[in-house]
């Protein structure tokens, strides 16, 4: 068995996980790039970016360790099966032993080796070439196992120290977890105070998104669930549903789903707080039920650039991200977002 060399330094990836944690959950220090302002919503930013990073590195940690455990059974079989082996050639070895050879007197078996080839110098009955054959596969069986067992106890040794680096992980992530939500409370408090009193906070910077984007067009939120779909009918809505509602944690960075130009910043009334953008061709989307907005109108913005955070302000009976595409400033020329944004190459799924 081949052992692995892929991520060999476990520990300074541990102890990297935990200056992420320590860097961005004291909110000093380590900030993402143009990450300005020290407010709740730049708190709950920071613990954002720290749960993201430090998920990853436990994914990709739970990945290695089924690998190495893989590795570790891979070589329990080999190593199985050589024993196995071992036996076997054994007990054909006992089986090529003469025993009028194994209890003749050595004067006699001098004279035997003097006229027979299988004898050895000192006059003892040497073995027979079928026996030398399975004395040689035997050595080499022994040298296998003895390498398969060793392999075995670097791949154990390898997996459990995997383990051991990935609870201490899952600890740093329940921690942030806990910050993050105390966090997003203080966050939608804020927001709701703020809708309350007919007026908006303060714009929250919150830095370029950490992933690439070489597309013209991304979905508004990066990981959610489909809920209320276009078109839909309910108590909750005058006529009917106007956008799609993409289910998301309060908090959660809101993306530009193109480039643009910031039209609107609202806050109150259903929609509760609110970004308007307009793209060219002059179609409108709409980011609604926001608890922070990170834009100002008359802003320019490029495609993933993020421009809030999603909460659940307005008529909204649970987080979430309301989303509109208008064909123009028209109230009624909503489009259903999610064949929108298909047509420019982004799947959204389905609400179910």
């Amino acid at each position: 068995m081949r052992s692995s060399r892929r991520r060999p330094l476990l520990v300074p990836v541990l102890l990297c996980a935990l200056a992420v944690f320590a860097a961005h959950s004291a909110g000093t220090g380590g900030e993402a790039p143009g990450l300005q302002g020290s407010g709740v919503g730049a708190e709950v930013a920071r613990l954002y970016r720290a749960d993201a990073a430090v998920a990853r590195q436990y994914a990709a940690g739970r990945r290695e360790a089924e690998e190495l455990l893989a590795g570790v059974r891979r070589a329990g079989r080999l190593l199985d099966h050589e024993r196995r082996v071992g036996a076997a050639l054994r007990r054909d070895r006992s089986r090529t032993v003469r025993p009028r050879d194994a209890g003749a007197p050595r004067a006699v078996a001098r004279l035997a080796g003097a006229t027979r080839p299988d004898s050895q110098e000192d006059g003892r009955p040497g073995p027979s070439g079928a026996a030398r054959a399975v004395d040689d596969a035997i050595v080499r069986s022994r040298r296998t196992e003895a390498r398969l067992a060793a392999d075995r106890v670097t791949a154990t040794a390898r997996w459990q120290l995997a383990q051991r680096r990935n609870r201490v992980l899952a600890e740093v992530r329940k921690n942030i977890g806990a910050k993050l939500d105390e966090a997003r409370e203080r966050l939608q408090a804020q927001a709701a105070a703020s809708v309350a009193a007919g007026r908006c906070g303060g714009t929250v910077r919150l830095g370029r998104p950490s992933e690439s984007i070489t597309s013209a067009w991304v979905a508004p939120v990066a990981e959610y669930w489909l809920s209320a779909s276009f078109g839909s009918s309910g108590e909750r809505w005058a006529h009917r549903h106007t956008g799609q509602d993409f289910a998301v944690p309060i908090g959660t960075p809101v993306r530009a789903v193109g480039a643009g130009r910031v039209v609107r910043v609202a806050c109150g009334g259903a929609f509760g707080i609110q970004v308007v953008i307009r793209h060219d061709g002059g179609y409108r989307t709409q980011y609604a039920h926001l608890a922070a907005v990170a834009v100002d109108p008359g802003e320019q913005v490029t495609t993933g650039q993020w421009i809030g955070q999603s909460g659940t302000t307005g008529n909204s009976t649970g987080p979430h991200l309301h989303f509109e595409v208008r064909a123009g400033a028209e109230s009624d020329s909503a489009l259903d977002p999610v064949p929108w944004l298909e047509d420019r190459g982004v799947p959204v799924g389905r609400s179910g």
